[in-house]
């Protein structure tokens, strides 16, 4: 009887063969319950997770599912062709626009222009008044300007004194109350619709339709000062580049958006950052803003662009930052050897931290990275190639090794140069804005406002990087561009320093 149950024991096990495959699936169960257990503890990072730790490099659910509810209304309005027909009707019925009078309850600051021809033997036969709806901390006023209009003598004709430029022409909106509202939606990341909502709160009535007709009337004059910019950006030697997501509504996707990206240069230099609209995320965006680029860009690891990296004339400069944030993201999967490459970083952001308090000038930086930044370069390429190989590829810690392994050329180059940063985090601060507006706006209304949306990001946050007062810049660059010679607009530029 027992002979029979071993020989029963010895038919049930299983072959070498088998075994080795049993031993094969249990490691591959293993790998993905590893991975899947890595996947969770992300998720749960970047939902519960501290914010100044927190990444997202292109879109969120939070934000789409967001959308899904407010794009909604567009969907309506392709389907009234007959509200479409009634306003084509009406349109042709009317002559002129009918501009409301600006109420008589608020406060007047007249100002008096004479004729700057000689007027004494002229007989007065009236005035002719222009009043300028303007904004001035936190209140209305009007600005009334009264000028005076003689008949000169022998009937020589009539004169009048001359109305100062206005940034738009035969409108009644003041620079400083186009300032205001493009401060509180690019910077205060108020929508317009908000806006109008506090105003008649003042008792000011103000259609969203003529906010928009300013803001695009803005726009148009600000052209040639981004176009400008950009060619000062694009002459730089030293450029960071990023991109992050916009929402654009489209025609071609009622009910839905279009994700479009603003491309980012930021000239650490000379302190500019530059938003380049495109409509994708493809590599043609940085190679057409940067097709006569020549010197240092710095980046992430985004392969857009590597096609970069045959041009004689660029250098490709990598981003300790996103290197560090990746093994930050380990520290759970592997806490040891994540906790060992983060003390590493630490040490090199220590040597900046240094060179930043007692500011040193870019040689002296130079040479306190060569004496003690490289040896900890060193030190921690040759641990990560020894542990490369100890490690799961598709392990959070692997993906980290792998892709700082990756991008080593890149990031030691800073190093070797003292006007080198060691990241791209100034140009992350440059766009968090745009992730608020994300938030508040939801979406650009068209292609051609999220390129208007990228001028505004780009002269708002060369302000912030210069520590420039940003109504007060866009106002007077509002008062003062209509008459600006064309071949001076850099002046106007926020921080602009004459040599």
């Amino acid at each position: 009887m027992s002979s029979n149950k071993e020989h029963t024991a010895i038919k049930d096990a299983p072959t070498h063969e088998e075994y080795n495959q049993l031993l094969i699936n249990y490691q591959q169960l293993q790998r993905e319950y590893a991975y899947v257990k890595q996947e969770l503890a992300q998720l749960k990072r970047m939902i519960f997770g501290s914010k100044s730790e927190r990444y997202i490099p292109e879109d969120t659910g939070q934000l789409t599912l967001d959308l899904q509810e407010e794009e909604q209304k567009p969907d309506i309005q392709p389907k009234m062709e007959e509200i479409s027909y009634k306003r084509k009707k009406t349109t042709k019925k009317k002559n002129t626009p009918v501009r409301l009078a600006l109420p008589s309850h608020l406060h007047r600051e007249e100002i008096r222009i004479e004729p700057q021809q000689n007027v004494t033997d002229a007989k007065k036969i009236g005035e002719e008044i222009t009043e300028i709806l303007e904004y001035i901390e936190g209140k209305f006023y009007v600005k009334k300007y009264v000028r005076s209009k003689f008949a000169l003598p022998d009937e020589q004709g009539v004169v009048i004194g001359d109305l100062p430029t206005l940034p738009i022409p035969r409108g009644n909106a003041g620079p400083g109350l186009l300032s205001h509202l493009l401060i509180s939606k690019f910077v205060d990341h108020l929508p317009f619709y908000r806006q109008v909502q506090q105003f008649k709160r003042q008792d000011i009535t103000i259609a969203e339709s003529t906010i928009s007709g300013w803001f695009k009337a803005s726009c148009r004059l600000l052209t040639p000062l981004y176009n400008r910019m950009t060619e000062k950006i694009q002459g730089s030697n030293y450029l960071m580049a990023d991109e992050t997501p916009i929402p654009v509504q489209t025609s071609q996707k009622p009910g839905s958006t279009h994700k479009g990206y603003h491309w980012v240069y930021y000239d650490p230099i000379n302190k500019l950052v530059c938003f380049d609209y495109k409509k994708g995320r493809g590599r043609d965006g940085p190679r057409q803003f940067l097709k006569n680029f020549k010197g240092d860009l710095q980046t992430d690891g985004y392969n857009a662009y590597d096609i970069f990296e045959d041009r004689d004339e660029i250098t490709l400069l990598g981003c300790m930052a996103h290197a560090r944030r990746k093994f930050d993201e380990a520290r759970e999967n592997d806490p040891e050897r994540a906790r060992y490459v983060l003390g590493k970083m630490q040490d090199l952001y220590t040597v900046e931290r240094r060179a930043r308090e007692e500011q040193m000038d870019y040689e002296a930086r130079k040479k306190l990275r060569q004496k003690e930044s490289l040896p900890v370069m060193q030190e921690l390429k040759v641990w990560l190639r020894e542990q490369q190989t100890d490690v799961l590829p598709k392990s959070v810690i692997g993906k980290a090794i792998t892709y700082t392994l990756g991008m080593w050329k890149r990031l030691e180059r800073y190093v070797e140069d003292g006007s080198r940063e060691i990241d791209n985090n100034l140009i992350e601060n440059s766009i968090r804005p745009v992730a608020l507006g994300r938030k508040n706006y939801l979406f650009a209304g068209s292609h051609e406002g999220a390129k208007q949306a990228a001028m505004l990001y780009s002269f708002l946050g060369t302000c912030k990087i210069n520590n420039v007062e940003p109504f007060q810049w866009l106002k007077e660059t509002l008062s003062a561009i209509p008459d600006y010679s064309i071949k001076n607009l850099e002046e106007l530029l926020p921080g602009f320093k004459k040599v």
